[in-house]
């Protein structure tokens, strides 16, 4: 990505940067986000359930949706791939009402899940997969914060600088995905 086609944001997310992101936007994302898988999805929804508060504060955060492989010496993390976002969609909505402010994965996203995001003002970016290596070089610190029983799955702080991805769908529903593919479909 040449710099003066790439945005470069901060997370934690306000809402003045969760608005401004548009579906095909490339971006370098630099500050904390969080990991977590479906596993960790699923704690804290039955956190939630349970009427207990949650074991870390989702307002403004950025989740990115990966379970790292352990890392080499000298290394923050390993391989950080994302994985499937779709196997968060149960959950998504319920941590979207706690104040969850980007997410970011791979694949599609359910209708449900596409409200819920415009209705929170929230953006869903995609990291490529098959790149988790590269992706890790933008790691510079890995914290597990809760669940380490998970391993892997935990919920953990990610100190990133320059972490690529590409804005999917944008705050107000609007899908690359579609978008990006509809030149290329026979009528």
């Amino acid at each position: 990505m040449s710099d003066d086609q790439v945005k470069r944001i901060r997370a934690p997310f306000d809402d003045a940067t969760a608005h401004s992101l548009r579906a095909g936007d490339r971006v370098l994302i630099s500050g904390v986000i969080l990991a977590a898988r479906d596993a960790a999805h699923k704690r804290l929804v039955e956190t939630l359930d349970r009427g207990e508060a949650l074991p870390v504060d989702l307002r403004g955060a950025v989740v990115y949706y990966v379970g790292p492989s352990p890392a080499k010496p000298g290394q923050a993390i390993g391989a950080a791939g994302p994985t499937t976002s779709g196997r968060m969609d149960a959950y998504t909505p319920r941590l979207l009402d706690q104040g969850l402010k980007g997410m970011i994965g791979k694949g599609y996203r359910k209708p449900e899940v596409v409200e819920a995001m415009k209705k929170h003002g929230v953006p869903y970016l995609a990291a490529v997969g098959g790149a988790g290596a590269l992706i890790a070089r933008s790691i510079k610190k890995y914290t597990v914060l809760a669940y380490e029983d998970l391993g892997p799955e935990a919920v953990a702080a990610m100190e990133v600088e320059d972490f690529p991805a590409i804005v999917v769908i944008d705050s107000l529903g609007d899908n690359y995905y579609e978008t990006g593919q509809a030149p290329y479909r026979q009528l």
